[in-house]
This record gives structure tokens, C-alpha cells and sequence, in this order.
């Protein structure tokens, strides 16, 4: 599409708003109605630890939506000379589970819980016990029983719960929703109603410490809608909401919700039976589009859906490229203490093309990348630490390939389980993040961990909130009855292209060793969490 007709699309509103909020970024993607990415902004922002509780403030939620409007429609102004004044559809998404009350006055009478806290311990465990269904501590529903077996004051004051994007979506349409992929991270779904599963409600339901409370559980929960449906409009004061400067009309098209996960899905075309994709960034996950059921529970394996409802097996990991950041900027300071400015782009490049000479078990040294817990290796608080047998290859070349094996070694761990017990296959498997900016390198590391093969797409550059315009697209733009599958094959996704590489069978073997030397120290890791108490 030619910069003549964006203008025009833009102009009669025939474009789509994606807004997610990311564990480190918020983005706003302007999508036409040709899937591409006209305009976009963004804020960075960064979560808390809050007297041991990891959290954003609602306060940031709202300068970092209008700041990273501002910079698109600013954006749309300076590159084809008109206003941002109406936009045909919106799609919030953001990060998945997580704990956000409310009280009958619509306040958030706790701060928002995100993700990335492991407090719900006893709670998980029951419920999983209780459903003989995997609950994660960090889905919403283990965050409310623990909330009651803790007895915390604010329980009876709970009018409902919801997610960050259900959140920002009830703000700015009235309506409090959330899309099917993003409720499953709240409360198990059943995949054949596509909504709450109601035998583990009445389960829920029937617990002494429920009965004691004023609500049911489904009182309190949002309402499900799949991919497709229309979760209301934007009303005055939602458009306020998004746009300071007021020139914002009313009346968009507001989608269903998603959660981050969802997003990934669509942007990388992996909703389909046997596709998956996988998501690395400050957290890291894996998503498979299940063919038939698991042949058992596992812990470290969630099982959520698509956000047309389809299951799927998710392997989740609280820690991914925090590490890999916090030492790239080391560098850099080194850099500049010698008078020398690299920009980022070429320092992460330099870097990673270093460890490409490394040995193929990275030396045998150890980095874990623990900013905060971990669920897959039951480490309960973050302690990053690196670690060396006086015997190692310290190098920088082994040093940064330790770093980027680490990345995704707590998501080895889990994908292990999906491969080598369960035996599930896919016919795909797309990664997308950050961590990818840089070719090869990193997508080579990540088919020699899981020994897949792994594609990267070259058309969905905005990631997940261009995932969430599509899904805004979706909604406004359904005929026939038409597949979220079958809409992202023929007309997303019709021309696109991709780089695919397969596992190296020498680094394989040699992630292999490293993942042996990484569960061998995890004693250590585990003790430092003992010895080294938080500084509150």
C-alpha cells in the first residue's frame, strides 16, 4: 500500500489499534487493513518489588498507554501530514494471570500481582489437587484462594477480578470481558463450551473457605469472548483514556482481550492443530496447538487455548533475556569507560557473533538468569549467578554463549517434558522476540536446545501488539463464518516468508552437557535464595 492511500485509510478509519503492555515495554501498532504496520509508539517501563511483590502501577498503566498513543499519532502526523482522530477497531493485550480486584466502586483494592510472583504456593498446589488440572501460581485463580487462605482483609470486598488487558478494556468500552486465551489463564476453560469449566467452578464453589465468602467464584470472573466477537465500543471516556489530546472520536470496535500468549499465536500464524510458537523475551513460553489430549497432568505444563479457544500446551518461564541485558549493558559501560560509543544494535551483534566461537557445552560454565522465581526449576525468589569449576573455558566467547544457553534453558526443561514424555509433535515451530534481532545466532541456539527445528517469520516485526490489530481486524472484518485459523492462512499471512534452521547435531550434544552441568549446580542457585535474603 502506497503512502498516498495509508493517508487515506487513515483519514476515514479504516485501520486497526493494537496497544499491548509487555513486562517491559508498552506499544501502540496502527495496522491498515493490509496487515501492515502504518504507525507505531512506545513507553518503556519497568515492574516493582513491593514489599516482596513484584508490580506496576496503575498510574504507569495510563502514562505508558497515552505516552506510546502519543508518539504513534505523532508518528502518523509527521510521515502523512494528517490528524489520528478515528480508528475502525481496538485490541487491547497484555501480560497473562495475575491478580487485579475490584471493589463494587470499580477501585483495585490490592496492587496489581503480576505474573512474575511465586507467593500462591499452598494455593496452586490444592487447587491442582482439587481439579486434577494444572494451576499455575501465577494464574488468577490460585492468586484469589491463596488471597482467602490468607485471610488478607480485602477478600470481602471483592466485586470481580480481572487480567491488566481486561483491565484497559473495561476502562475504555464499559465492558468487563476478556478473550477466551486470556480467561484461560484465570480459570481452566472447557474446550468443548469454550467457556469457564463448570464442574471445577462447583468444585471451587463447594470449599469451606468459598462458602464462608459473600461471592461465587463465577460471580466474580469476566465474561468470555472467543477471537471474532465484539467486546463493545470505545466510548468518550475510554477515548480520553488513550488520547490526552482529546482528538480521538468514539465508537471504534473494541475486541476481546488477549493475553500476551495469544498475541504471539496470531502474529506468528501458529492457531493451528500441530503449530506452536515460541515468545522470548523478559519472561519466555512455548505454545502448541494440541491434537488430542495430554496423557497426564503435569506441573510444569499449562494448559491454556488459542484465543479462538482451541487447546494448548504451554510451557511458561518467568526468566528469559534479563540477564542476557543486564551483561550487554555492562559491556557497554566498559565501552564508553574507554571513550568508545557502540549503539545497541551492534553491541548485542558483536557479542553474540563472539559466541559462535565458543565450545559447544559453553565451557562448562553456568549462568542462571533468575531475576525472580522460577517455576519450572522451583526456585522460589530471583538470584541471577553465574557460576565456574576451576577447570571452565572462561572466555568471552563461552561467557556470552553461557548467557544465551541460559536464556532458554528453564524452557529446555520444560519442552522436554512435551517432547520426550508426551510425545507431542508439530509441524512448526516459530519463535519471535527481541532476542532474535540479531539473525541466527540465537534462533541456532534455540533449535540446538529443544533439537527442532526453528523458524523465524520476517513479516510480523511489531510482535504482539500488531498480533492484537489483527485480532481487532478479525472482529471488524468476520464473513461467512470464517476460521481464525483460515483468516491468518489466506489473507494475513498469504505472502509471507521466513528463515528456518534445523538442530546442529555436535551443539546439540553440547547443549546437552551444559543442561547437565545447569541441573547439577541448581543446589547452588537454590541455596543462594536461602542465604542471601532480600534487601526490603
Amino acid at each position: 500500500m502506497d503512502k498516498n492511500h495509508i493517508k487515506d485509510e487513515i483519514v476515514s478509519g479504516n485501520i486497526s489499534l493494537g496497544i499491548e503492555l509487555g513486562s517491559t515495554r508498552i506499544k501502540a501498532v496502527l495496522v491498515t487493513d493490509d496487515f501492515e504496520t502504518a504507525a507505531s509508539g512506545d513507553f518503556i517501563w519497568e515492574n516493582e518489588l513491593d514489599n516482596g511483590i513484584w508490580t506496576y502501577s496503575i498510574d504507569k498503566v495510563w502514562t505508558g498507554i497515552q505516552t506510546s498513543y502519543a508518539n504513534m499519532a505523532l508518528q502518523v502526523h509527521d510521515e502523512y501530514g494528517v490528524d489520528l482522530k478515528k480508528i475502525g477497531s481496538i485490541g487491547v493485550s497484555a501480560m497473562m494471570h495475575g491478580y487485579m480486584p475490584f471493589n463494587k466502586k470499580g477501585e483495585l483494592i490490592v496492587p496489581f500481582r503480576t505474573w512474575r510472583n511465586n507467593i500462591t504456593g499452598q494455593a496452586a498446589e490444592k487447587l491442582t489437587k482439587l481439579f486434577d488440572f494444572n494451576i499455575p501460581e501465577r494464574w488468577s485463580i490460585a492468586h484469589l484462594y491463596q488471597a482467602v487462605l490468607n485471610n488478607e482483609s480485602h477478600i470481602d470486598d471483592i466485586d470481580f477480578i480481572t487480567t491488566l488487558a481486561g483491565y484497559v478494556t473495561w476502562k475504555i468500552s464499559g465492558q468487563n470481558v476478556l478473550g477466551v486465551g486470556d480467561a484461560s489463564g484465570v480459570f481452566p476453560i472447557n474446550n468443548e463450551t469454550k467457556s469457564y469449566d463448570q464442574e471445577m467452578l462447583d468444585k471451587f464453589n463447594d470449599l469451606d473457605e468459598i462458602k464462608a465468602r459473600s461471592w461465587n467464584v463465577p460471580d466474580v470472573l469476566p465474561a468470555i469472548l472467543p477471537a471474532g466477537e465484539k467486546a463493545g465500543e470505545l466510548t468518550a471516556e475510554g477515548a480520553k483514556l488513550l488520547d490526552a489530546s482529546g482528538q480521538l472520536e468514539a465508537g471504534s470496535l473494541i475486541a476481546p482481550p488477549e493475553g500476551d500468549a495469544g498475541t504471539g499465536m496470531v502474529s506468528t500464524n501458529a492457531v493451528k492443530v500441530r503449530t506452536g510458537n515460541i515468545s522470548a523475551g523478559t519472561s519466555a513460553f512455548s505454545m502448541v496447538v494440541l491434537d488430542g489430549p495430554m496423557k497426564a497432568v503435569h506441573r510444569d505444563i499449562d494448559m491454556v487455548t488459542t484465543p479462538d479457544g482451541a487447546p494448548v500446551a504451554m510451557v511458561h518461564v518467568n526468566n528469559g533475556s534479563s540477564d542476557i541485558n543486564a551483561w550487554v549493558s555492562l559491556f557497554g559501560e566498559f565501552a564508553r569507560a574507554l571513550g568508545v560509543q557502540v549503539k545497541p544494535n551492534d553491541l548485542y551483534g558483536t557479542l553474540f557473533s563472539e559466541s559462535v566461537k565458543g565450545d559447544q557445552d559453553a565451557g562448562g560454565l553456568v549462568n542462571f538468569s533468575y531475576l525472580s522465581g522460577e517455576n519450572i526449576t522451583r526456585v522460589p525468589e530471583g538470584r541471577p549467578m553465574f557460576v565456574r569449576k576451576p577447570d571452565s573455558k572462561m572466555n568471552l566467547a563461552n561467557f556470552i554463549k553461557t548467557q544465551l544457553y541460559s536464556a532458554f534453558a528453564p524452557l529446555k526443561i520444560g519442552m522436554d517434558i512435551l517432547l520426550r514424555e508426551e510425545h507431542i509433535k508439530t509441524n512448526v515451530l516459530i519463535a519471535q522476540g527481541g532476542v532474535f534481532k540479531t539473525p541466527v545466532v540465537a534462533q541456532q541456539v534455540l533449535a540446538d536446545a529443544l533439537n527442532t527445528p526453528i523458524t523465524v517469520m520476517d513479516n510480523a516485526g511489531e510482535g504482539g501488539p500488531w498480533g492484537m490489530a489483527i485480532l481487532a481486524l478479525y472482529a471488524s472484518n468476520k464473513k461467512n463464518g470464517e476460521s481464525l485459523a483460515d483468516y491468518l492462512e489466506n489473507r494475513v499471512f498469504k505472502d509471507a516468508t521466513g528463515a528456518t534452521l534445523e538442530p546442529e547435531p555436535e551443539s546439540v550434544a553440547g547443549y546437552d552437557k551444559f543442561i547437565d552441568n545447569y541441573k547439577a549446580a541448581l543446589p547452588a542457585e537454590q541455596e543462594a535464595v536461602k542465604s542471601m535474603k532480600m534487601t526490603k
